[in-house]
């Protein structure tokens, strides 16, 4: 009996520096918050447009392109090609296979994105630079949240929008993974066995939250795009970032209400709110 304990013991400690399992803990509070949101069962009620859709496909376009960008970049640095899979996870051609069936061939002079989707991305570019193994925490929370997530997430979309079959839903399919189980537990396993000092294990974690607040830092700022710009121009303004709009007073536009049900979902997906 003493030596089952002092195994379970053992077994609880390895997990206890596992650091997938860390990355869950230090952002626990921070999922909590957001799986409370009023936003977050507005969109589970299945209450979403598909401007509204289209548009926050132009913000996760910019977030993904520069994400993949630095994973390419520092595809051999000993901290990231451990849970380097292009070809399993990557999303960047999907979301621009979504933009094409929704805007066109010219999507790209069509979107536009806020401020702090552009901070966002700066982050991305900062620690690929400087940090490499730091890109690990939001690969993770990022890629495995959309694969955990996806599927449920897209037949929500669908329904809500009235789409018929899989065109404009490409980001939600991962047709490199057979089995998103066995995947998951693979990519846990690689990005367990990465060699971090204690110093780059607690910037990793510190990163992990960092991740969560750039994602609220765009909810707030789609809040001030979606307040102050009307839905028609949204859909046609040219790539940009939004720096200089300021939030009327008054009441709370549906159309924000809604969207946002949409982007907290899907982020909070990516940032790890369901299971992974």
């Amino acid at each position: 009996m003493e030596q089952e304990k002092k195994s379970q013991t053992t077994a609880e400690q390895m997990t206890d520096r596992d650091l997938s399992e860390q990355i869950k803990k230090v952002t626990m509070e921070i999922h909590t918050r957001a799986e409370k949101t009023e936003l977050m069962m507005s969109f589970m009620r299945g209450q979403v447009t598909l401007a509204q859709y289209k548009l926050l496909l132009c913000s996760l376009y910019e977030v993904y392109q520069t994400l993949e960008e630095e994973m390419d970049r520092n595809s051999n640095h000993p901290g990231v090609a451990p849970i380097y899979f292009p070809t399993e996870l990557a999303r960047l051609d999907a979301i621009a296979k979504d933009l094409e069936y929704f805007y066109g061939r010219d999507w790209r002079e069509k979107i536009v994105v806020p401020a702090a989707t552009k901070r966002y991305c700066h982050r991305l570019r900062q620690i690929g630079k400087e940090n490499p193994e730091f890109l690990v925490a939001h690969a993770y929370t990022r890629y495995l949240g959309d694969l955990s997530g996806g599927q449920v997430l897209g037949r929500i979309a669908q329904k809500s929008m009235g789409l018929k079959g899989s065109e404009g839903l490409s980001f939600f399919a991962f047709p490199g993974v057979s089995n998103p189980t066995l995947f998951k537990q693979l990519y846990r396993s690689r990005m367990n066995s990465v060699e971090l000092t204690e110093e780059e294990r607690n910037g990793m974690l510190e990163e992990a939250v960092r991740a969560f607040e750039l994602n609220i830092q765009v909810f707030d700022d789609l809040q001030k795009m979606l307040l102050t710009v009307p839905e028609k121009k949204l859909q046609t303004c040219s790539t940009q970032s939004m720096n200089t709009l300021q939030i009327p007073i008054g009441k709370t536009a549906p159309l924000f209400r809604i969207v946002m049900g949409l982007f907290v979902a899907l982020a909070t997906v990516s940032i790890g709110l369901y299971a992974f």
